[in-house]
């Protein structure tokens, strides 16, 4: 068998690959506008795996993923309007990288409204581990998906605002522009005020609460804890749920 034979014989076994194998070995990776900046995306055939903002984007990728990365042309379908509106809406997200735990609190902050925020030990509570507060803080601190899982929204129970990804600074900045009113915040804080009742509906909420920002002055009534609002009767709003939180700051939580 001469050498053309050969290499025709061994051309005649090559297969082609398999449809999708790229997207099954290696994510793609975009950069798009975002409302801190630009920000580099990674997402793979599962959805959008990773979130970060400034540089070094790739190594801290790999070293987290073990996958190659390869440039995508364009941005997945239903990305920038979730940068814009905060709301996924069909948008997947791909978290086989992280842990049940993680997954669980990620998933809780979904659930928290864009201009409204939640103590850690809400989420906590809410994930059905009251106790785990300072792990909800660690897993909002790795959270590989910031402003799609918005974790800027988990602030600590005294009124501060806690870690995150980005920096304070960025985390004030997303939180005030989607409408928290930071400085009554702070202010009710500093009164020990971290729960606002209502007369008229017999109702208590997180002061964020979209409900609570209805609350005339005149009918507005502030405690300290939800035990002190339960014996005054008034019951925990259904909405914000504030029953499920604790009384006690986290310090030194990021998320």
């Amino acid at each position: 068998m001469n050498q053309d034979q050969l290499l025709a014989g061994l051309a005649a076994l090559a297969t082609d690959a398999p449809a999708g194998l790229l997207d099954r070995i290696a994510a793609r990776w975009v950069r798009v506008p975002g409302p801190i900046g630009e920000l580099t995306v990674a997402f793979t055939d599962q959805g959008i795996a990773y979130l970060r903002h400034g540089d070094g984007f790739a190594a801290a990728f790999r070293r987290r993923f073990g996958r190659p990365l390869v440039a995508a042309e364009r941005p997945p379908a239903g990305l920038l309007p979730a940068l814009r509106s905060g709301r996924l809406s069909g948008l997947a997200l791909d978290l086989r990288g992280v842990s049940d735990f993680q997954r669980d609190v990620l998933a809780a902050v979904q659930g928290i409204p864009r201009g409204e925020v939640r103590p850690y030990s809400w989420v906590a509570a809410r994930i059905g581990r009251p106790t785990a507060v300072r792990a909800v803080g660690a897993a909002l601190a790795d959270n590989p998906v910031p402003l799609l899982a918005p974790c800027h929204r988990v602030t600590r129970s005294d009124g501060g605002l806690g870690g995150y990804v980005f920096g304070a600074a960025a985390k004030e900045r997303l939180l005030e522009e989607e409408g928290v009113d930071l400085d009554r915040v702070r202010g009710l804080a500093r009164e020990r005020v971290f729960y606002l009742a209502s007369d008229t509906t017999g109702v208590v909420c997180f002061p964020t609460c979209h409900n609570a920002r209805r609350i005339t002055a005149r009918h507005r009534h502030g405690f300290r804890t939800i035990a002190q609002a339960r014996a005054a009767g008034y019951r925990p709003c259904r909405t914000c749920q504030p029953a499920q939180s604790g009384s006690s700051a986290l310090t030194g939580a990021a998320g």
